[in-house]
């Protein structure tokens, strides 16, 4: 009976602790802020149907995080993006010097405005990431995953920094 007193005991402290230090459950926007809006991105890219992909990613992104993603006409803030770069590179090669792993490198504008209060949270131009994917194939097999999964696994991975970059600041 004795341990599991300590082993409760311990768990209370554990999470007083964590709470003195600034650490929260869930996502923080200001406090105006009680939900979002994220329009389609902007393609400014030759790569078809890449900001679909984005925003879709984006949205969920935010959804994941505990952040109602509502249509422009009800939202209290709203994540704009323009997509300015694509780019997919070879930079690992097998004996044959035959590329095995890609990868594709993503630059965005973004803006985050209070349109409530007709200001700007924050504003970054040339955000850029990346994602590496290996391909699994011959040539035209790995331009369709690049077209496919790659994006899918990027947009993912680029769409938590940007909701990570929005929700730090507060």
């Amino acid at each position: 009976m004795r341990p599991r007193r300590v082993a409760s005991a311990a768990v209370l402290l554990l999470g007083l602790f964590a709470g003195s230090c600034g650490y929260t459950v869930g996502a923080k926007l200001p406090p105006n802020v009680k939900n979002i809006a994220v329009p389609v991105f902007k393609n400014l890219t030759q790569q078809p149907t890449v900001e679909d992909v984005m925003t879709s990613a984006v949205v969920s992104a935010f959804s994941n995080m505990g952040i109602k993603v509502v249509p422009v006409q009800q939202a209290d803030a709203i994540l704009e993006g323009e997509i300015t770069e694509y780019n997919v590179q070879s930079i690992a090669y097998d004996s044959s010097i035959n590329a095995e792993v890609f990868r594709l490198r993503m630059r965005l504008n973004l803006q985050f405005r209070d349109v409530r209060n007709n200001t700007m949270i924050w504003r970054q131009e040339g955000f850029e990431d990346h994602s590496d994917f290996r391909s699994r194939g011959d040539v035209a097999q790995t331009i369709s995953q690049e077209r496919t999964g790659a994006v899918s696994q990027a947009a993912t991975e680029i769409a938590r920094r940007v909701v990570s970059l929005a929700l730090d600041r507060f």
